[in-house]
């Protein structure tokens, strides 16, 4: 088994030949020099898996030197072991990304700790890590079978998504492991909904929060108290997407986390006009039926969502003054941070963006994005990174700067479809993946959960016959006809508009700015 190598630089060497005896002891090869130039000449001729490194030595000081090993080696860790307690040289030394500062004298057992932290952390990561989740397993499995309430669903979906970030952060092999749960779980899920849904739609007082109860009850007390809002709504949004972004948010925010239920089908044309609105899908085709586009309809289905945030505030009596804008794109971000001062009059201001929802879709349409996005983990960054690089962060600072409250959530989330599941209809029904609505469905009941009578759910009947099916956990609907190259097609894409924790259960996310 090949040893790890160490570089050790004191111009006092001999000094310190117990504290190299002892790491030899452990294991570990220790090369010994000098001067900061015999380090970088070591440097250059092998590789080492961790340096320390004296800052008061002839010749070249210890951060001098470190400079020239960062130049050719940027990844190996060096570890500062000095005398020197002043500030400035400490400062310094983490500026340019040292992995350790230990003061002298230092005992052995602090240079060992010191190694197994930066040579060794992520085998120990992933080591522990595997075994807390194969404990866990069986906990989660239990409450799995045990979830009776909407309560209990957000915590097992919680808890799936923190193992889903650890286990990907750790580098373990238990990913199958967790896969097998979240299936498992979105099974059962699935029939929780199947069970609850009707009568949380037909008894509101007794459902758990849902997309219409948003602004009555989490907006507007705000504004009644007197606070200025920014509600952010990210287009296809999920807990895992927010947890990767939350950290970019640290220094501008603290933050309160919950969840919502959504109501199906988990799309924007119904989930989004639903929040916006205040009223189920039926209630606002009754109400206001030149605000609601029909299925069958060619015109957008997201048009009308300033008029409808309109209908709400005003059907509450409520005198706010509020903005609404939707971000599509990168030039559309620059513009709106151009003009966003304009809006800070304002006490609420509606955000829509709509990348991440552009994301899903491209990643099914274009193979680059499919690459791109192979695994939910590339999924997650490619979320990061538009966060962190766009105009989005940006946005954010500025909205902390001048002491909003921001309301952070979604319509919907997303989940990769894995299994093909057989249905016809006929050429009026709707081209969704993840939900069908139409006259003449076939399909087998088992496959889906199906609504005979829409009005029992709040939603629109664009025929007399017509009715709603939605799909389960990870399944998608797929035609007959052309049926190998459909499924080939869209098996592991991303999409919604059925029934999972992921699609169903949203973040909704208070910010406080600090």
């Amino acid at each position: 088994m090949k040893k790890d190598r160490i570089l050790w630089a004191d111009d006092e060497i001999d000094l310190l030949k117990p504290h190299i005896l002892f790491l030899q002891e452990k294991g570990y090869e220790v090369i010994s020099v000098i001067s900061g130039q015999d380090a970088i000449d070591c440097c250059k001729e092998e590789d080492f898996d961790i340096i320390f490194l004296d800052e008061n030595m002839p010749g070249l000081t210890g951060l001098e030197t470190l400079a020239y090993i960062k130049g050719i080696n940027p990844t190996v860790p060096v570890v500062m072991v000095t005398k020197s307690e002043e500030e400035h040289i400490m400062n310094q030394a983490i500026g340019n990304k040292i992995a350790d500062y230990l003061i002298k004298p230092v005992n052995p057992n602090q240079l060992l700790l010191s190694i197994k932290k930066n040579v060794h952390q992520n085998a120990f990561i992933t080591e522990t890590t595997t075994v807390n989740y194969q404990q866990e397993f069986a906990r989660i499995g239990m409450q799995i079978d045990d979830s009776l309430t909407p309560a209990d669903w957000i915590e097992v979906y919680r808890k799936l998504v923190y193992w889903e970030l650890e286990l990907e952060n750790s580098q373990t092999q238990m990913a199958d492991m967790l896969q097998m749960q979240k299936r498992e779980a979105n099974n059962a899920f699935g029939k929780f909904v199947k069970k609850n849904y009707v009568h949380w739609i037909q008894h509101p007082e007794e459902r758990p929060l849902m997309s219409p109860d948003l602004f009555r009850k989490k907006i507007f007390p705000l504004l009644d108290n007197g606070e200025k809002v920014f509600f952010v709504l990210i287009d296809n949004y999920r807990l895992d997407q927010w947890r990767v972004v939350k950290e970019l948010l640290a220094d501008y925010f603290t933050f309160d986390e919950s969840l919502y239920y959504t109501i199906l089908p988990t799309v924007t044309q119904y989930a989004r006009n639903a929040i916006f609105s205040g009223l189920m899908p039926a209630q606002i085709e009754a109400l206001f039926p030149e605000l609601w586009v029909d299925e069958e309809s060619e015109e957008g289905k997201n048009l009308n969502e300033a008029p409808l945030i309109r209908t709400q505030i005003d059907r509450f009596r409520k005198k706010y003054t509020f903005s609404y804008t939707k971000i599509n794109d990168s030039q559309n971000g620059e513009r709106f941070l151009n003009t966003i001062s304009s809006l800070f009059v304002n006490q609420l201001n509606v955000v829509v963006l709509n990348f991440i929802d552009m994301l899903s879709h491209a990643r099914t349409e274009m193979k680059m994005i499919r690459e791109l996005a192979q695994s939910e983990a590339a999924y997650r960054s490619l979320t990061k990174s538009w966060f962190q690089h766009s105009s989005t962060l940006e946005l954010f600072r500025r909205m902390a700067d001048k002491g909003y409250k921001v309301i952070l959530t979604t319509d919907h989330g997303t989940i990769r479809v894995d299994n093909p599941v057989k249905v016809v209809g006929d050429k009026n029904t709707n081209t969704n993946l993840r939900y069908k609505v139409g006259k003449n469905l076939s399909y087998q009941s088992k496959d889906v959960f199906e609504i005979h009578d829409p009005e029992k759910i709040g939603l629109p009947s664009p025929n007399l016959s017509s009715k709603y099916i939605f799909a389960l956990n990870d399944n998608f609907f797929a035609y007959p006809n052309n049926y190998n190259y459909y499924v080939s097609y869209y098996k592991n894409t991303f999409q919604h508009g059925g029934i999972s924790m992921e699609e169903m259960l949203a973040p909704f996310i208070t910010m406080n700015p600090k």
